[in-house]
C-alpha cells in the first residue's frame, strides 16, 4: 500500500475519535511499508508507533523511509512481546486476510492497555455485493484461499475475545478517485468504486476494558 491509499487513510483518520495522539503509543498492524503511520503523523502526531506485518522486505522498507519520525517496524510474530504497551491500534484491510479472527482480536486485545481502542477496517466481507469478484481475484494473484466472512463473523469475534464492539461505514469522504488502467479489475464500473467507498467498506471501533 503507498501512496494511492493516502486519500483513505486520510478518511479513516477523520474518523478516528481521538483527536490528539501527542502522547499515544499507537500499532499498525499489517503495516505493509509504513504509509499509514507516516500519514497517521503527519495528521496527528503520536508519542510512538509500532508497524508488524509478515513481509520482511516490506518491514525493511518501510525503516528505509521513516527518517526521524518515531517509529519502529518489526515482524508480526514479535506482537506478543509489547502486551499492554498501546493506546490506540489501526489495520486497514487487514483483518479478512488472517487466517484467525478469534487469534487476531486476542492478539491486538493483549497489545492494547486498558481502555485503548482498535480502529479495524474493511470492505471484504459477504455483504459486499463485490466481494465475490474481489475474493477470485485476490485468491488467483496470492494462489491463497480466502474464506467468506460476514461483519456479524466479524463483530462475534471480536466481542468474544473481549472488546467493546461498534462499527460505522466509511460514509462520503472525499472524492472516489477514478483510475481506470490500475484497479478497474476490482471495480468494473464507476458506481462500483463509489459503492465500496461509501457503502461497502466498514470501521469497527473496540474497546478494550479498563
Amino acid at each position: 500500500m503507498g501512496p494511492s491509499h493516502v486519500p483513505i487513510w486520510r478518511q479513516m483518520i477523520g474518523l478516528v475519535e481521538e483527536a490528539d495522539l501527542s502522547d499515544r503509543s499507537v500499532l499498525d498492524f499489517g503495516c505493509n511499508q509504513g504509509g499509514f503511520l507516516r500519514t497517521l503523523h503527519a495528521l496527528r502526531p503520536f508519542r510512538f508507533g509500532l508497524g508488524v506485518d509478515i513481509a520482511v522486505e516490506s518491514l525493511a522498507a518501510a525503516q528505509a523511509m521513516k527518517g526521524s519520525l518515531p517509529l519502529d517496524f518489526q515482524p508480526a510474530d514479535r506482537l506478543a512481546q509489547h502486551d499492554g504497551r498501546f493506546d490506540i491500534a489501526f489495520s486497514h484491510e487487514v483483518v479478512y486476510l488472517v487466517p484467525d479472527v478469534a487469534h487476531h482480536a486476542r492478539q491486538v486485545l493483549a497489545a492494547l492497555r486498558p481502555g485503548g481502542v482498535y480502529y479495524a477496517a474493511t470492505a471484504c466481507h459477504t455483504g459486499n455485493r463485490l466481494w465475490p469478484l474481489w475474493r477470485r481475484l485476490i485468491e488467483e494473484r496470492s494462489r491463497l484461499e480466502f474464506p467468506d466472512r460476514s461483519l456479524d463473523d466479524y463483530a462475534a469475534a471480536f466481542h468474544e475475545a473481549g472488546f467493546s464492539v461498534g462499527m460505522r461505514s466509511f460514509g462520503p469522504g472525499g472524492f472516489a478517485p477514478y483510475k481506470p488502467h490500475s484497479d478497474s479489475d476490482y471495480y468494473p464500473t464507476v458506481e462500483d468504486r463509489m459503492y465500496a467507498m461509501t457503502d461497502a467498506k466498514v470501521l469497527f471501533r473496540l474497546v478494550k476494558a479498563e
